[in-house]
């Protein structure tokens, strides 16, 4: 397989904007430079998904999409304009919905015994639960008992076929409990056929029975049965009639109803109970996600065998894989990938912490972008104001600035409220193993419990990658568990020094065994999540000193980053990652680039931001009800209206709605203060109703916008010159003020982006330059950069990578690098600073004739004042003639 990507754009699919429109707008990405266009997942989601990561059925295409008919179109489109795909793929979990997914639907109908009963990541014998071989599905809004007595579930029949439901969530009847109710048809009836049928339901291989005879019996003659059931009740009305006789006399006796659910291979459940006792792996804490058992052969064939046909047939040519943190071995199945399809181009959607890098023993082709895209915004970010910014935030918030305590308590949280169960299950398997251990078989389970927790709060990744089964461990993995057991011990002592000691031991294969193994990799499974949730969707909402810091992969406590980061990190993707993906924007950012663009130039003007801050406070403490919102709340609102603005009322409800949520603090998804929401909610209402607040606000945005777009045009040009592939999310190519999904998945007017673009082709850079305000410059600036791009592509890939120093007085405020020998950039940073003049700094070009590709001027090798440089367009792109 060959590819040469030069740029991708990311789209967002779904029943609003489907394979045809993906095919509609193939051209213009063409225009604008893009070699592959980078979709959100195609297989078959849940009915009415927005985004694709809820698959159903990996064998088919999504019929909401088009289907298969609609996607050739649209590779056939892609086929004359000489483009490919990068599809986005999601290994780790598949919804459960009802029938439309067919593996999870037969586990729920025959238990243990079904055929896909292993693709799951199921305990079927949890520990402590009144129960064995039973999936427990806490769906229901009350407690199960109080759901019966109001008549609120149903079993339905529909011509021989059977299925019980609750409000618009089905559930299937699993054949052996339905003999019973068939034998009274069959009495009432006469009918030696029905009783047929119902003896041979009765006699059936059990739910439990998992030998392969058995299923595959079990499987055969109930298939059979239902068809000769189905065939019946279509040829003799007078049976069917009898049997929805039946039927709504079970509807009307709870008793009966109950006794058919004591009969299922699940158990319906109050919602709550999903907090402690789930006896399936979830995506994070989602209860409609259930985990796949990647790690199985058999598992990986079946739900990559389309997309391999996707691939062979030449439509795709690369895969980026959504959450490999997930799986239960993510080196293993990325080496399964590489083993079936030399070359493919594979994408991680990993999250690497400071200082952490990729795993080089993965064979993949980098990460989806966001080490590079929180680098970038750091640089733009002015440290020096770092204490004013601390002040204020901690001062009036009364929160303390310690980032990493805040982190620790929030993951504790969210392993309290949210994965209680998995916790418990690493739990019931590390006692499992203390048994076997006599100098360890004493630790009780609040013990052991709290030990797991306590570690897990405490580590500084999101996950490591011991291989357990191959007794592999690297020298980074022994690293990070030395340290968060480490801390662990030191916060609890209470606990004892062996027991964390134990856990360690295991932890770096010191005590092996088969359990043992076992615990290792789930617990790098568990660790995850907690990372996830406790971060990004907790911390990254409370910790509000500067919000366009509290980014996916980024760390908000560091407050900029040095450009030798920058520099170091680029050197790194060229030698060893130069088709990773250069991202500043993606479906799941918490802001937009541009947002953060303009919220970092408030890192410039402390000063001038602290005092509108306390002003807006003041005026508008006369819309608070009992003090709420809090400062804190009322701080990000600010930060939120300043960087999104101009942001109508009600996109701004939602994301405030989202938010104050997500911070767990007053409310949460689960448990909601109407009280404070409402409060919040004509807060808000209140200051969109000021005008002179209104008023007040777009005269501080017109303050600083400028900054914000030049902030924006340096980052793109970075993206599109930086070693990697650049990659942009759909709409991003003009200015784009969006906050986090929902927000950032509205649609895109395609059409005025194509009329700009034709229209770019006649503008020069001054001419551009003064499209500032509508973002034409921007999709200008993209458009000529992805042209040099694919004109000096072995530049680009195989050219290196050099620092380049500027000297002067204001050395540190641009950002210099060579691309091989022919193409020199040159970036500004802290405009609002500099207001665009840069005197007594000088920039020198090295030997040779240059041409700066953004405005066309020659320049001889030599030392210039950066101010002639800069002075037709605030930025530059220099390549080298021949």
């Amino acid at each position: 397989m060959k590819y040469e990507p030069s740029a991708v754009y990311r789209v967002q699919l779904n029943q609003n904007f489907n394979f045809d429109q993906a095919a509609g707008i193939a051209g213009y990405l063409k225009d604008l430079g893009v070699s592959h266009l980078y979709c959100s997942p195609i297989l078959q989601a849940a009915p009415g998904s927005s985004h694709g990561y809820d698959v159903v059925d990996p064998s088919r295409l999504n019929q909401e999409l088009g289907g298969e008919e609609a996607y050739l179109r649209l590779c056939e489109r892609l086929a004359e304009l000489k483009m490919s795909q990068l599809l986005d793929m999601v290994p780790n979990h598949m919804a459960i919905t009802g029938p439309e997914n067919p593996w999870w639907w037969d586990v729920l109908e025959n238990g243990p015994s079904s055929r896909f009963a292993s693709y799951f990541d199921v305990d079927w014998d949890p520990a402590n639960a009144p129960y064995s071989n039973l999936m427990l599905l806490p769906v229901l809004g009350d407690h199960y008992g109080r759901v019966l007595e109001n008549n609120e579930f149903k079993l339905a029949h529909n011509q021989g076929w059977f299925t019980i439901t609750y409000y618009d969530v089905e559930f299937p009847v699993s054949p052996r409990s339905l003999a019973s109710l068939l034998e009274t048809v069959a009495h009432r009836s006469h009918s030696e056929k029905i009783s047929f049928i119902a003896g041979a339901l009765q006699n059936l291989p059990v739910a439990t029975a998992t030998d392969r005879k058995s299923v595959q019996r079990r499987h055969r003659d109930k298939q059979v049965l239902g068809e000769l059931l189905h065939n019946l009740c279509l040829k003799n009305e007078r049976i069917a009639q009898i049997i929805d006789e039946v039927v709504e006399e079970i509807n009307q006796n709870p008793d009966a109803l109950d006794a058919l659910f004591g009969e299922q291979n699940y158990r319906v459940a109050f919602w709550r109970k999903a907090e402690q006792e789930i006896a399936y792996r979830r995506f994070f804490d989602i209860q409609s996600l259930v985990g796949l058992r990647m790690e199985d052969e058999q598992v990986f064939q079946d739900t990559h065998q389309l997309i391999f046909k996707l691939i062979a047939d030449g439509h795709v040519e690369g895969l980026r894989i959504d959450h490999p943190d997930g799986l239960f071995d993510p080196r293993t199945y990325f080496k399964r990938l590489s083993d079936r399809y030399s070359g493919l181009w594979v994408l991680a959607e990993k999250i690497l912490e400071p200082d952490e890098h990729l795993r080089q023993s993965w064979p993949i082709s980098g990460t989806s972008g966001y080490d590079f895209l929180n680098l970038v915004n750091g640089l733009f970010v002015q440290p020096e104001h770092e204490q004013l910014f601390t002040e204020f935030w901690s001062e009036n918030s009364g929160l303390d600035n310690d980032y990493e305590q805040l982190v620790y308590e929030k993951k504790h949280q969210v392993m309290q409220q949210m994965l209680g169960s998995d916790v418990n299950t690493l739990t019931a398997l590390l006692l499992e193993i203390a048994e076997g251990h006599r100098r360890h078989r004493d630790y009780n389970r609040g013990q052991v419990h709290q030990a797991i927790r306590e570690i897990a709060a405490c580590f500084p990744v999101y996950r490591t990658y011991v291989q357990a089964e191959e007794y592999e461990i690297s020298d980074n993995d022994i690293r990070y568990i030395e340290e968060a057991v480490g801390r662990a011990r030191e916060n609890r002592k209470d606990l004892g020094v062996d027991l964390f000691e134990f856990i360690r031991d295991i932890l770096m294969l010191r005590i092996r065994g088969e359990r043992e193994s076992t615990f290792v990799m789930r617990f790098q499974q568990f660790s995850a999540p907690v990372m996830a949730k406790g971060v990004e969707d907790t911390t990254f909402y409370v910790y509000n000193r500067l919000v366009s810091l509290n980014e996916v992969g980024g760390s908000p406590d560091q407050f900029g980053r040095p450009l030798k980061d920058f520099h170091e990190h680029n050197s790194e993707i060229q030698r060893h990652w130069p088709d990773a993906l250069l991202t500043l924007s993606t479906h799941d950012t918490k802001r937009s680039e541009d947002v953060r663009s303009r919220l970092n130039v408030l890192s410039e003007i402390p000063d001038q931001w602290i005092s509108a801050v306390r002003d807006w406070m003041q005026k508008n403490a006369q819309y608070k009800q009992n003090e709420y919102p809090d400062f804190n709340t009322e701080y990000l609102f600010y930060q939120n209206l300043i960087g999104a603005w101009p942001v109508d009322k009600q996109r701004m409800l939602d994301y405030m709605q989202k938010a104050i949520r997500e911070a767990k603090v007053y409310t949460s998804w689960t448990d909601q203060n109407e009280e404070y929401e409402k409060a919040v909610v004509d807060f808000i209402e209140q200051v969109y109703a000021d005008k002179s607040c209104i008023k007040n606000i777009e005269s501080f945005v017109d303050d600083i916008k400028t900054a914000g777009y030049m902030n924006s045009l340096a980052q793109t040009l970075l993206k599109c010159t930086a070693p990697g592939i650049p990659d942009m999310y759909q709409g991003t190519e003009l200015w784009d003020y969006s906050l986090v999904d929902p927000d950032n998945r509205r649609p895109v007017d395609f059409q005025r982006r194509a009329k700009l673009l034709k229209s770019c082709n006649k503008l020069n850079a001054a001419q551009a330059l003064a499209h500032l305000q509508d973002g034409t410059v921007k999709l200008w600036l993209i458009r000529r950069v992805l042209k040099i791009r694919s004109q000096y592509s072995k530049e680009f890939a195989n050219g290196g990578y050099t620092p380049m120093q500027v000297e002067g007085e204001h050395k540190d405020s641009f950002i210099a690098y060579r691309r091989g020998t022919r193409i020199v950039v040159l970036v500004p940073r802290w405009w609002m600073t500099n207001k665009g003049e840069w005197p007594e700094t000088r920039f020198t070009l090295p030997e040779g004739d240059w041409q700066n590709a953004l405005t066309d001027e020659i320049r001889q090798g030599g030392s210039y004042a950066v101010q002639e440089l800069l002075a037709t367009f605030p930025m530059a792109c220099f390549i080298r003639e021949e």
